[in-house]
């Protein structure tokens, strides 16, 4: 349950995020948000990451659906047996569904981190959650999970 809850709480903050970017900044403007780091830049994302998949928002949408509906069943299931594991889980449901909930409402993702530092792509709260949540994941599955299967602690 406190894994749902975690999601809940990043999926509410990218969603509040989102709601404040859309409705102060007018779309394709920027604000100072971090100096000589990062601006606060509204976009609106018929893609994918750096805008692949431009256009086939439907598509999209339906692997975020199927990727938030294997990842809450993964979590409920305690397919990962540490905390750490279930984290990762957490972090990349939320967001999954985070970047569902703009493609279904509103047919876009809203991003809105910009670096300015390097040239890279606009993002936004859910993008980081599915980046630190894959970075986590690799890093537990590598270092971790045999060690927890051997244990005894295997869900399976």
């Amino acid at each position: 349950m406190l894994y749902y809850l975690i999601a809940i709480f990043l999926i509410v903050i990218d969603q509040l995020v989102k709601w404040w970017v859309r409705g102060a900044i007018p779309l394709g403007e920027s604000i100072p948000f971090i100096p000589h780091l990062m601006d606060l830049t509204y976009v609106q994302n018929t893609g994918a990451a750096f805008s692949s998949f431009s256009g086939l928002t439907w598509l999209l949408a339906l692997v975020s659906l199927i990727a938030t509906v294997v990842i809450a069943l993964l979590l409920r299931r305690d397919f990962f047996p540490s905390p750490l594991g279930r984290f990762t889980l957490a972090l990349l449901l939320s967001g999954a569904a985070g970047n569902l909930i703009d493609r279904v409402f509103l047919g876009f993702v809203t991003d809105m981190f910009q670096t300015t530092f390097i040239n890279f792509a606009v993002f936004n709260v859910a993008d980081i959650c599915v980046v630190v949540g894959g970075i986590l994941m690799v890093a537990y599955v590598l270092l971790f999970w045999e060690k927890d299967k051997e244990a005894g602690n295997d869900p399976a």
